[in-house]
């Protein structure tokens, strides 16, 4: 009995020691609403540190003085920033190339070095059109960004191009026949989570002004004309959002009944806003871009590349975890008077 005894703890001894294995440290729990609803928050300290840790923006440059001419008068084809004094428009084109600018052209992957003013470069129309949405988001867009505003820096993190991004993604295709399109299902893409939801709902979602419902009005399939695959993709994005902020569905979402808003936590109309707000960086600003890119900047199906949530926040609720980024680079805010 003793030899059975000292078995069954030592199985159970071994067990407990293999599944807390599984996640260390143990998931931290904040209960966010009534007891019974499961609302709250689950997340594991050491992802949240290391998330932390790759999310922190570069020292700001020290401010500028915003006195003195402007770059208008003193610099050729100046057309977005011309409003800034020169110290501003200097500091400004000086923390674009730590932000973005490959380390071994520096000035030169924008601009021809012979002529600052020459436009021959698909990188400098690119910049103009990426200040022009910065500036936007940051006036037009506060119902999302708030205060807290966005740099070149919150999405391109040091690389040329961001790293988080979509383009049309067919999926992987079968034999032929009826099989030769999946139609996006059963396709594991990290983007959705790793599910086999459709792979790319963001090209209809997020690139177009295509309508994200679940719930419908009645039981009846009388007058509604939603599909099962509008159902998935909203499913799909729903888990990008979640993956692509840190979040569970909690997050925005009364767990008593997702599709209401009234007991819904205010994040949901933040995130109601930043929906659009992508939307508006694709159709407006990066979607026409297409046009002037050289044939290697294009994805399998000819478009280049758009965001998602992930571009910006990168696993956190909000990016940088916050950092003041329009209040240390003022000069990406709405455009000023004369003085």
């Amino acid at each position: 009995m003793r030899t059975a005894s000292t078995c069954l703890t030592a199985l159970v001894l071994t067990s407990a020691l293999l599944l807390s294995g599984c996640e260390r440290p143990p998931p931290a729990t904040e209960q966010t609403g009534y007891r019974g609803q499961s609302m709250g928050s689950v997340a594991n300290p050491r992802t949240l540190e290391m998330r932390e840790a790759a999310n922190q923006p570069p020292e700001a440059q020290p401010a500028a003085d915003p006195s003195g001419p402007r770059a208008s008068t003193l610099y050729q084809n100046v057309k977005v920033l011309g409003d800034l004094s020169e110290g501003e428009f200097i500091r400004l084109m000086a923390s674009m190339t730590e932000w973005l600018a490959p380390a071994d052209q520096s000035c030169g992957y924008c601009h021809n070095l012979d002529n600052l003013a020459d436009e021959s470069k698909y990188q400098y129309r690119v910049a103009r059109q990426m200040l022009i949405m910065t500036r936007s988001l940051n006036t037009d867009w506060k119902s999302h960004v708030g205060e807290t505003g966005v740099t070149c820096y919150t999405c391109h993190r040091g690389n040329a191009q961001p790293q988080a991004t979509f383009r049309q993604d067919p999926g992987p295709r079968g034999a032929g026949g009826f099989t030769a399109s999946r139609q996006g299902q059963n396709f594991a893409a990290m983007a959705v989570g790793s599910t086999s939801l459709p792979n790319d709902p963001f090209s209809r979602l997020l690139a177009y002004a295509g309508e994200i419902r679940v719930s419908t009005p009645t039981a009846l399939a009388t007058g509604n004309p939603r599909t099962i695959q509008d159902t998935e993709m909203t499913y799909g994005l729903m888990i990008h959002m979640s993956e692509g902020l840190g979040v569970n569905c909690t997050f925005c979402h009364n767990s008593r009944n997702f599709g209401q808003w009234g007991d819904s936590p205010p994040q949901r109309a933040t995130a109601f806003h930043g929906i659009r707000m992508v939307r508006d960086i694709n159709i407006r600003h990066v979607q026409p871009l297409a046009a002037i890119l050289p044939p290697e900047r294009l994805g399998p199906e000819g478009d280049n590349a758009k965001v998602f949530c992930t571009t910006c926040h990168n696993g956190q609720p909000k990016p940088m975890g916050g950092a003041p980024m329009l209040q240390n680079y003022p000069e990406l805010g709405a455009v000023r008077p004369a003085p």
